[in-house]
């Protein structure tokens, strides 16, 4: 049997290897065309969340710490207390107040009713006065039967109850001033006082420092003991049900993106076996560059290209988080889908009360409930508006 030359050998090789690097060219070729040519990949992702700083809203002397590191809590929950004596003295010397002006305030309206019985009174005796003199003046000049004198007392006693009458006039208008068209509730001296007890309270409460949010408790720095001033941090809460991604994406690979393509993401932390799902929601204004404390100035003489990056916004599924709890800084793969195009390239609104948190809600509850009781309690009848 002969042998096979050394050439043709070769040249068989060859061919094989040929067909190989042509097939292989037709076979991602196709894949690009199919799919990788509509979707855009970038190693380049991490976890943003937000990272809620816990501040005092009083100054005051740190007197127990409720919460530590890695701690799950509660929105409203108390974290730390601060001394409340003071807040405490502050609050019975506003109730005081609250109550000394409410009585102070129904003088105020039993004076009106005072001022009208007076008035009546006055006109009473301005009518009585004019009719005396009006009978004396008659009597004197047809028949002489009073005298000069008798009548120039009438006279005198007439004029001294019309400016009797302008007094009591003037009298009721100062007292109808300081009630006028109000009730006790909402006169302009009891709302001062009721406000002044609401700030009283407020201070009060701020002296248990609350969680905003629901999270988990990261960098505390609080320790009992410590004297805080107003918006010191003491601590952050880190809610992980509020997390999305920040994919930073070359330039050439915005050209497709759009708000609302679903995006697919892998984390270093779970691997491959699990698979986030979101949607691009947004798409950077700038370049982390220009943001940054020094921001670069390329006009000089020895500038070379840097291809930039944009951060583009992912939200994630909020089932996915709960079954796979994610961390703020972690880094993922990110893999849009660009088929869909259409979508827009930037946002077009902002969402109103994305986050919220009514830090004092019950507490100002608390304050108009307490407010209420002791205006009825030092009211006694309401009395009639004037």
């Amino acid at each position: 049997m002969e042998a096979t030359p050394p050439d043709n050998k070769r040249k068989r090789a060859l061919t094989f290897l040929a067909i190989a690097f042509i097939v292989t060219g037709i076979a991602y070729g196709a894949y690009w065309f199919l799919h990788s040519r509509y979707h855009e990949t970038t190693d380049d992702a991490y976890v943003g969340g937000n990272l809620i700083r816990v501040t005092p809203r009083i100054s005051g002397t740190v007197v127990s710490v409720l919460a530590d590191d890695t701690d799950y809590v509660k929105r409203g929950q108390v974290l730390a207390r601060l001394d409340d004596a003071d807040a405490r003295l502050g609050l019975d010397r506003a109730a005081a107040d609250l109550a000394e002006t409410v009585r102070r305030l129904r003088q105020s309206f039993n004076l009106v009713d005072e001022r009208q019985a007076a008035l009546s009174l006055k006109q009473e005796a301005l009518t009585q006065a004019e009719s005396d003199l009006t009978r004396r003046g008659g009597a004197a000049a047809v028949e002489e039967a009073v005298s000069k004198e008798e009548v120039d007392h009438a006279e005198l006693a007439a004029r001294r109850a019309r400016a009797d009458l302008k007094l009591a006039q003037a009298q009721l208008a100062g007292a109808q001033a300081v009630i006028a068209g109000t009730s006790l509730a909402d006169n302009p001296s009891v709302m001062q006082a009721a406000a002044r007890l609401r700030e009283a309270y407020l201070t009060l409460a701020r002296c248990e420092i609350r969680a905003p949010e629901n999270g988990f408790v990261a960098k505390r720095s609080l320790q009992v003991g410590q004297q805080v001033a107003v918006g010191a941090a003491l601590m952050a809460v880190v809610p992980l049900d509020q997390l999305w991604v920040e994919a930073n994406y070359k330039e050439d690979q915005l050209r497709r993106l759009r708000i609302g393509q679903p995006v697919e993401l892998v984390s270093d932390l779970y691997g491959s076996d699990a698979v986030f799902h979101g949607k691009v929601v947004g798409i950077a204004a700038g370049t982390g560059g220009v943001f940054s404390l020094l921001p670069p100035q390329n006009a000089s003489g020895n500038w070379i290209k840097i291809v930039q990056r944009l951060p583009v916004r992912v939200t994630l599924d909020a089932g996915e988080l709960t079954a796979h709890p994610l961390r703020v800084g972690l880094s993922l793969k990110a893999d849009v889908d660009t088929h869909d195009q259409g979508g827009s390239a930037l946002g077009t609104g902002a969402t109103a009360g994305r986050y919220e948190s009514a830090v004092d809600a019950a507490a100002e509850g608390q304050a108009d409930t307490l407010v209420k009781k002791i205006i009825a309690a030092n009211s006694g009848r309401e009395p009639t508006r004037q």
